[in-house]
């Protein structure tokens, strides 16, 4: 594994700007980050934009697609989404975009606590080239192509790192 050279807090700082010059900051957006990684880059995006609702916190484990063919992450903690989704204006934060599969995951444990108004989706990092499904994120931090894994770390500080898909196998 290799830490990358990649100054985490300027992309969000980037990031956070980009967010505050779009139509959904005028609608009183409700955030939620996915556990683990997506979690740590939303609470910075939440106290840089300084949204006075509590971050929602999603763990998309019970929902992934791949769920019998990977079980049941030991790690599994609940989600916590504070104020009522349906109707409402959502920022969804992820560490890494890759095929599309936690999005989907996210969107589908959204949707059932009620029918939000719109979703803008926001990642640290987009690995292009590797999408299973059509997502593409409206906010994000830095585009990698890469054939290696990456992984961020964190939260104080978030760093990122590239594993070989054969260390990831060992």
């Amino acid at each position: 594994m290799s830490q990358l050279n990649i100054d985490v807090n300027a992309l969000i700082e980037q990031m956070g700007g980009t967010l505050r010059t779009m139509p959904i900051m005028d609608k009183s957006p409700k955030m939620i980050g996915i556990r683990t990684a997506g979690v740590w880059v939303a609470q910075q995006l939440h106290d840089q934009l300084q949204l006075p609702d509590a971050l929602g916190v999603i763990d998309i484990n019970f929902y992934r697609d791949d769920f019998s063919k990977v079980g049941i992450n030991p790690t599994v903690m609940p989600s916590d989404i504070p104020w009522e989704v349906e109707d409402q204006h959502i920022i969804l934060v992820d560490d890494v975009l890759y095929t599309g599969r936690t999005i989907r995951a996210a969107l589908n444990e959204i949707f059932d606590y009620g029918r939000p108004a719109s979703v803008t989706l926001v990642t640290l990092l987009d690995r292009k080239g590797c999408r299973e499904l059509p997502f593409q994120a409206d906010v994000i931090g830095m585009s990698i192509e890469c054939n290696k894994t990456l992984k961020v770390s964190g939260p104080d500080p978030l760093t990122v790192s590239l594993t070989d898909p054969e260390e990831d196998s060992v």
